[in-house]
């Protein structure tokens, strides 16, 4: 008994000791497989008022939380039955010679003026979690892309999830897995900020390869058999300069992660077929809201501590809905990884590209551990 007591004691203090060791980074070894927490801690219902008051069964297999009015009540018509999508017009690809990668036919290391000379002025520009900012590209949200730039304004970062990706390797957006590691070899497995080296997480996702003095994360769809659904090329200089896994917060970064994750949502659809949606400030404070709330007190749900859903708290701050709907996603340092992961979860890409939806308000805020929570509140009117 005694000794089953020590060994208690002893795991209770290592506990304890690990977590300051990792704050102040002499651990040489960090795994950071925590960070992915959109389907292990999500669950979801579908209610109907007319079947019942009150929510009382939850589902672990579905990573979502949808609610449909009933029948009866008049649906508002869809955004998708009332307006028409405008066709744009995808631009000529090339691939580049000197370098891996192209976005757009935009490559590291290009001059601003040149870029924008091409495609346009951005759409928004927002902070990210380099201390740069991401600087959005697009026609209504078609030919999606965000463009990072330096102090010479230089092209220090791209993203896209849309078919904009040309490669002197032939790898783009229909690729599979399998096709990209055989043309950039095995995926990196670490990562080192500082005096640490974190894991990265291997579920098939995302693999990260370092190509052309960058590193070039590739996402997959594994729901469309695991080909490439968007890829991200961060310079090394700029990730050299993140020194920590997560980013100091700040109310600029805490919107940068908000109207990203707005406008990825956006792309996402646009790229699917359907139209986008509607930002909504009062969604957006219903969602930021919670996301405090969750990161003030340590917990992760739809339901909130004093026993609320996500549509008690939407009609308690008078929003009016026909048919609602909440993601929600903990632990990414990024929109970008929050989106990613999100459309890899059944539950919440059927909330992503749901037709139904037309607006949508993304609510984040930060723990003392400067991890960052993800709401997504959606509705139709």
């Amino acid at each position: 008994m005694i000794r089953k007591i020590m060994l208690v004691v002893v795991l209770v203090a290592a506990v304890f000791l690990s977590k300051p060791l990792w704050e102040e980074k002499v651990s040489p070894y960090v795994d950071v497989s925590f960070m992915d927490t959109v389907s292990d801690k999500v669950m979801s219902v579908i209610y109907t008022p007319a079947i019942s008051d009150a929510v009382d069964s939850f589902q672990d297999t579905i990573t979502s939380m949808i609610i449909d009015i009933d029948d009866a009540i008049q649906q508002a018509p869809s955004l998708e039955s009332t307006q028409s999508m405008e066709t744009v017009e995808k631009p000529d690809l090339t691939a580049p010679t000197e370098q891996m990668f192209s976005v757009y036919n935009v490559k590291i290391g290009d001059a601003r003026q040149e870029v924008e000379q091409e495609i346009g002025e951005p759409q928004r520009q927002s902070s990210n979690e380099y201390g740069t900012d991401w600087f959005t590209y697009h026609e209504n949200f078609g030919n999606f892309l965000m463009v990072s730039y330096n102090e010479e304004e230089l092209v220090n970062g791209l993203f896209t999830n849309q078919d904009l990706l040309a490669s002197s390797s032939d790898i783009t957006l229909e690729s599979s897995r399998e096709e990209v590691t055989a043309e950039l070899g095995e995926p990196l497995t670490s990562l080192r900020k500082g005096m640490v080296r974190y894991q990265i997480q291997n579920n098939g996702e995302y693999d990260v390869f370092e190509v052309d003095d960058s590193y070039a994360t590739v996402f997959y769809d594994k729901h469309e058999e695991q080909t490439v659904t968007a890829i991200q090329v961060i310079h090394q200089s700029l990730e050299e300069s993140r020194k920590e896994i997560y980013s100091s917060p700040s109310d600029p970064l805490k919107e940068g992660f908000e109207y990203q994750l707005f406008d990825l949502t956006n792309s996402a659809r646009v790229h699917h077929g359907l139209m986008p949606l509607v930002w909504d400030d009062q969604a957006r404070e219903t969602a930021r809201k919670h996301s405090a709330d969750m990161a003030d007190n340590a917990y992760f749900d739809h339901t909130n501590l004093d026993g609320q859903s996500p549509f008690d708290r939407m009609e308690e701050d008078g929003i009016r809905y026909t048919t609602a709907g909440e993601n929600l996603a903990y632990g990414q340092f990024s929109s970008v990884f929050a989106h990613e992961g999100l459309m890899n979860s059944l539950g919440h890409r059927e909330n992503i590209l749901k037709p139904d939806f037309g607006y949508l308000g993304i609510g984040v805020a930060f723990n003392d551990e400067k991890q960052p929570y993800f709401t997504q509140t959606y509705f139709n009117q």
